[in-house]
């Protein structure tokens, strides 16, 4: 039977370290709560010797968060341990998470301490944490930089001390999958007493290597693996949790393990991270990224629209990402165009879809991304000039140290004037999701950019949008010297474009020909 591994998520600690990655408390705490929701057995909150901001993050999920085990950093300091257990002390499953360096390179060089003087500090923290909990981990930091016998006697006092958690970092990212695994078998080998302790396996990716080592780990013992959602962390960043538990999904002959991470909660948990601390994946990153289930090739949508297994190895819905993608662009083929076409509520025959799909090539070769509406104007001539049915008849906005807020008015189609108010993390965020909830219309934002038209301090500035309203990618543009403004008549000058485009779509249902083809 596959073995159950724990999952140690320390995107709150390791991964809100690395530059632009730093939330508040509140951000910590509702973080948290997702990763409750995703599963994960232990979520290290903090460092909270590090500063009163985090000690405070940990202190409230120690408070709200109760299914999984809180963990808190320190260092081998009793004052750091002292407020480690103080943070922590709400939970009501804790750990006290000590460490410290075993490499040679960093005791000489950063520490400027021997080996003699490192065994004292780990025996000694390691008795203090007990003190206040049954459930302490050590981590020997660079341990794959570490002298073996010197790292297999730190192991021995950690254990003797009380520690029920022993980790093993890749620090700096340094090992190979084969050699990060021998580690592992080492240890195991030469230090018998950690039959009775869980061996835990902690990679950074400066080689690539994070989520391979983290596997290579498992399969020689470890039975606990820290990661982070994204892949977050320091430099290239940590291991990502994501990646690590899909393995395990998708291959389970090769990949052997069990873990309780419900992967529908992953696009969602990543989604929530990237909002909170502004850093979103690469588009091609594995699992989450914004290409992993998108097709452009004519190849590969062809054999995806007859079977997703064709190109996808897991269904986008297992993850919580909704469905395949598929991508408009030079690449693709008749059959995805078609297929958007009959999304769009058209049904060309196969000379109107031949007409079509040259100009869409044509069009493509010039232009990095089709939009709906750049198939509606291939379709409809003049489909740009729409009406102007939706109006803007009032604004205000306020911001500052707290969340934005927004009240407008608009006018549209079967309606004189509707009012709505929203808040939003943003002046522009709170404008448009008030102007979605007065005209009653999903709207989702895919890109938004801001241009300055003309010099000066009252210059004129110009909001260029991409949304998908109600499923049709649409842009908009529009001009104000107040940039909230611009970005709220860009939204409008979208909605104009979607009401044009129902209304071409009502029109083609009951005729069987198409305007401007």
């Amino acid at each position: 039977m596959a073995p159950d591994v724990v999952i140690f998520d320390t995107t709150l600690r390791d991964g809100e370290q690395a530059p632009g990655n730093a939330m508040s408390p509140e951000a910590k705490l509702r973080l948290a709560r997702q990763l409750d929701a995703l599963g994960v057995d232990v979520i290290e909150a903090g460092f909270p010797a590090a500063s009163q901001g985090d000690w405070r993050g940990v202190q409230q999920i120690a408070a709200a968060v109760h299914r999984p085990t809180i963990a808190a950093l320190a260092r081998c300091h009793d004052r750091d341990i002292d407020a480690a257990a103080e943070a922590l002390q709400p939970a009501q499953r804790k750990r006290i998470h000590v460490f410290i360096a075993t490499s040679d390179l960093h005791l000489e060089q950063k520490l400027r301490i021997d080996r003699a003087t490192c065994i004292e500090r780990v025996r000694a923290a390691v008795r203090r944490a007990r003190g206040y909990t049954g459930d302490v981990e050590f981590s020997a930091e660079d341990a794959t930089r570490s002298d073996l016998d010197f790292l297999c006697s730190v192991v021995a006092v950690a254990i003797a001390e009380g520690a029920t958690t022993i980790n093993l970092p890749d620090t700096v990212g340094y090992a190979m999958p084969a050699e990060y695994a021998a580690l592992f078998r080492a240890v195991r080998e030469r230090v018998p007493e950690t039959a009775n302790v869980v061996l835990s396996a902690h990679c950074h990716d400066d080689l690539g290597l994070a989520v391979a080592n983290s596997l290579a780990a498992i399969d020689a013992g470890a039975r606990q693996v820290e990661c982070t959602v994204n892949g977050i962390g320091e430099r290239a960043g940590n291991a990502a949790l994501e990646e690590i538990v899909m393995a395990g999904r998708v291959r389970p002959q090769v990949a052997q393990f069990r873990c309780q991470v419900n992967p529908r909660e992953i696009t969602r948990t990543s989604r929530l991270l990237s909002h909170e601390i502004g850093v979103f994946p690469q588009p091609n990153k594995a699992i989450v990224g914004r290409n992993a289930f998108a097709h452009e090739a004519g190849i590969h949508q062809h054999g995806v629209l007859q079977n997703g297994l064709t190109y996808e190895i897991i269904a986008p819905e297992t993850v919580g990402a909704g469905g395949s993608s598929i991508v408009l662009g030079k690449h693709s083929g008749r059959h995805a165009l078609e297929r958007r076409y009959r999304q769009l509520g058209y049904e060309p025959d196969a000379s109107t879809l031949e007409q079509l799909y040259e100009a869409f090539t044509a069009l493509a070769d010039k232009k990095r991304q089709i939009l709906d509406e750049d198939l509606l104007t291939l379709l409809h001539d003049g489909f740009h000039h729409a009406p102007e049915v939706y109006n803007l008849t009032h604004l205000q906005v306020t911001c500052g140290t707290k969340m934005a807020a927004a009240d407008v008015r608009v006018a549209g189609p079967g309606f004189d004037e509707r009012s709505a108010t929203a808040t939003g993390n943003g002046p522009i965020a709170a404008a448009f999701a008030a102007i979605a909830e007065a005209v009653g219309r999903t709207i989702e934002v895919l890109d938004l950019s801001i241009q300055s038209v003309t010099p000066g301090r009252d210059s004129l500035g110009r909001v260029l949008l991409q949304v998908r309203i109600d499923g049709k990618s649409l842009s908009g543009h529009g001009a104000s010297t107040d940039i909230v403004e611009a970005g709220a008549r860009a939204l409008v000058h979208a909605l104009n474009k979607a009401d044009h485009a129902d209304g071409l779509e009502t029109a083609s249902l009951s005729n069987s020909y198409f305007w401007g083809v």
